[in-house]
């Protein structure tokens, strides 16, 4: 007997953000656990699926993230290995930041196991939408604030920038509530060269309830040490330059050199 994982995303904003998708394969599935971050979608959850359980139970202040994540992924494998069919249901978008979606799905797949993933709301796109931002335009780089400094990623200071979860910058560990503001001066200290103190970036988190607005703080980087931040806060650092367009890329393009600019 063959079981089935899919794995769906609650979107950002409770009720409205959950795509029919995902509310179809919660009430349809054997069994149903969830990750999620205010109680209406949990009610939602639970109206769809009585029996569903919350997968928050494996979070403990000072625990590893890894050995919750992976509680969590061999939660989500015991019923699909059982033939079940079996939904996880995590806050945003199921396959951005959840490390157990993924890894639950590649073990399921490495047995035989049928599992999918169906895409939701994410924080990034409420970002693009909230501070009018089309990544197409200057262009765009995101990054994990901690990823960003252990493996020295270098910004390009003519395009977007945005640093996920910087009010946990550094902390490999669960603690809700809590931030570092020596680790935030270390993250500074890697971003004041290319962008400067008085560069003013964006402290952003979205709004999770219907008519809330999101949270949107004008900063200083030199001062975000200073801010108040969350485990939920991402910053956005817009460009400090304009594009430079290359005469001779344009030229191997055949393009018209009048549209970007040049000889103009």
């Amino acid at each position: 007997m063959s079981g089935l994982l899919v794995v769906v995303g609650t979107g950002i904003k409770a009720v409205g953000h959950m795509t029919l998708d995902a509310r179809a394969w919660i009430g349809a599935a054997d069994e149903v656990h969830y990750v999620t971050t205010d109680p209406i979608t949990e009610q939602m959850i639970r109206g769809l699926s009585p029996g569903a359980q919350s997968l928050a139970r494996f979070y403990e202040v000072g625990r590893a993230r890894h050995d919750t994540y992976e509680a969590m992924t061999q939660t989500l494998l015991a019923g699909a290995r059982a033939g079940r069919t079996v939904c996880a249901a995590f806050y945003g978008h199921p396959g951005v930041f959840v490390w157990p979606s993924h890894d639950a799905i590649r073990r399921a797949r490495a047995e035989g196991i049928r599992a999918i993933m169906e895409p939701g709301v994410s924080a990034e796109d409420c970002l693009f939408a909230d501070l009018g931002l089309d990544p197409a335009v200057v262009g765009c780089a995101q990054y994990e604030a901690t990823d960003f400094l252990v493996y020295r990623r270098r910004p390009d200071p003519s395009a977007a920038l945005i640093l996920w979860q910087i009010g946990a910058v550094g902390d490999l560990a669960w603690n809700p509530g809590r931030t570092n503001a020596d680790n935030l001066r270390v993250l500074v200290e890697e971003l004041v060269p290319t962008y400067g103190a008085d560069h003013v970036a964006v402290v952003y988190e979205a709004a999770q309830l219907p008519t809330f607005a999101p949270s949107i703080l004008h900063v200083r980087l030199g001062d975000l040490p200073g801010a108040p931040l969350t485990t939920a806060s991402t910053l956005f650092v817009p460009p400090r330059e304009r594009r430079a367009p290359d005469p001779a890329i344009v030229a191997r393009l055949a393009l018209d050199p009048r549209r970007f600019g040049i000889g103009a």
